[in-house]
C-alpha cells in the first residue's frame, strides 16, 4: 500500500510541477464558463427595431412606448414606409421592423413584422417576443409564468452542457497523455518492472486526475451558484454522486485512447478533436437531439455527454429527484463498466 501511495503522490507532484498543465486544468473552465454565461448566448435583449406607421395616433404610441420601455427592443428610428424600414436591415442598421397599419387604433390589429433571417432560431424569438408586446398592453413577457427558468437565462442551459463538456475532455485529455508520455520517455518499461502491479500503476496515475476532477467539478459549481447565479435546484449529494460516475467515465476512456495512441500528439488530438465535435454538435448541448435526423440522434445514442448533461440538467435546473433520472444514470454506468473492461483488458494485452 505504501508503495501505490509512493506512486499517487509522484504522479501528483507531476502535475503540480507543470505550470501549463495546471493553467489548462483550471483556467479552461474559468474562462468556458464566463464565456457560455456572458458572451456566448442566445438571450433577447436590446433587438434594434425600427417603427412603421402613417400617423402616430394614441395606441400605436402607447405600443411604440412599450417596445422601447422592453429590455428586449431597442427603437433605433421610425420611419414612414416599409422600403425604409427593410433598407435598414438590409443594410444591418437594424434587425426588426415593425409596421402599423392606419386603423391599428380601431382594430387594436394589424401590426406586419420584417425581421432579419439569416438565423432563423433568433428572428422567431424576435417575432414572437415582439408580437406579445404588441398585441398585449396589460400583459408583459416579464409576468409569464415560465418553470424551471422565469429569466429565460442562457446560463441555466449551458452550465450542465459546459460540465459535460469539460469533465469529459480534461479527463480523457489528461489521462491519455499522462501515460503516454511515459511510454515516448521509456520510463513505462521502468515502472513495469517495479514491484508494484501493473493495474496499481495504472490506478496511481488516475486517481490524481480523479481528484483534481473534482476540484473542477466544484470550481464549476460554484462560478455558476455565484457568478452565473444558476441555482442548484436539485440535492447536491446526487449532483455529486452522477457527476462521479462521469469523471471514471471520462478517466476510462482516457485509457483506453492511451492504449491507442503512441505519441502525446495523437493521444491530444484524439482527445480534444475526436471528442470535442461530438460532443458540441451531438450531444444536445447546443441543439435539442430531437430536431436532429435520425441518424444523428443514433449516433448520439452513444456519446456520453448527452446523458451527463440530459441528467444535469433535471437535476440542477429543474431540481427532480434520483427517480427522474435513473436511466440517464444506469447508462452512464453500463459505458463506464464497458470502458474500464476495455481498457484494463487492451493495456494488459499490449504488455
Amino acid at each position: 500500500m505504501k508503495q501505490f501511495i509512493s506512486f499517487v503522490i509522484k504522479e501528483a507532484k507531476h502535475i503540480l510541477r507543470d505550470k501549463r498543465t495546471m493553467l489548462i486544468l483550471f483556467g479552461m473552465p474559468v474562462v468556458m464558463m464566463l464565456l457560455f454565461g456572458f458572451a456566448i448566448t442566445n438571450d433577447v435583449k436590446n433587438v434594434r427595431t425600427v417603427v412603421v406607421t402613417s400617423q402616430m395616433d394614441y395606441q400605436t404610441q402607447q405600443a411604440v412606448e412599450r417596445l422601447a420601455a422592453s429590455e428586449y427592443f431597442t427603437i433605433v428610428k421610425t420611419v414612414n414606409t416599409p422600403k425604409d424600414a427593410e433598407w435598414m436591415i438590409r443594410s444591418q442598421k437594424a434587425d426588426l421592423s415593425i409596421i402599423f397599419a392606419k386603423d391599428f387604433a380601431s382594430k387594436k390589429s394589424g401590426a406586419q413584422f420584417i425581421v432579419d433571417g439569416s438565423d432563423p432560431n433568433m428572428a422567431q424569438q424576435w417575432t414572437t417576443y415582439a408580437q406579445q408586446v404588441v398585441a398585449n398592453p396589460n400583459v408583459s413577457l416579464i409576468s409569464q409564468k415560465l418553470l424551471y427558468n422565469p429569466r429565460m437565462k442562457s446560463a441555466y442551459n449551458f452550465v450542465p452542457a459546459i460540465m459535460g463538456m469539460l469533465l469529459l475532455l480534461m479527463c480523457a485529455m489528461m489521462t491519455s497523455v499522462s501515460i503516454v508520455r511515459e511510454k515516448e520517455r521509456g520510463t513505462m518499461e521502468v515502472l513495469l518492472v517495479s514491484p508494484v502491479r501493473p493495474l496499481m500503476i495504472i490506478v496511481a496515475k488516475v486517481v490524481p486526475y480523479l481528484l483534481l476532477a473534482l476540484v473542477i467539478l466544484a470550481v464549476i459549481l460554484l462560478m455558476s451558484a455565484t457568478v452565473l447565479d444558476v441555482p442548484l435546484q436539485g440535492g447536491l449529494g446526487w449532483i455529486l454522486i452522477v457527476s462521479l460516475i462521469y469523471i471514471l467515465l471520462a478517466l476510462s476512456l482516457g485509457l483506453l485512447i492511451s492504449n491507442i495512441a503512441q505519441t502525446q500528439f495523437v493521444a491530444l488530438l484524439v482527445s480534444a478533436m475526436v471528442l470535442l465535435l461530438p460532443t458540441v454538435m451531438l450531444s444536445g448541448m447546443l441543439f435539442p437531439v430531437e430536431s436532429m435526423p435520425t441518424v444523428l440522434q443514433w449516433i448520439s445514442a452513444v456519446i456520453p455527454p448527452r446523458y451527463y448533461i440530459q441528467a444535469m440538467r433535471k437535476l440542477m435546473i429543474m431540481g427532480v429527484g434520483i427517480q427522474e433520472v435513473w436511466q440517464e444514470v444506469v447508462i452512464l454506468i453500463g459505458m463506464t463498466a464497458l470502458l474500464l473492461v476495455v481498457s484494463l483488458k487492451k493495456f494488459k494485452t499490449r504488455l
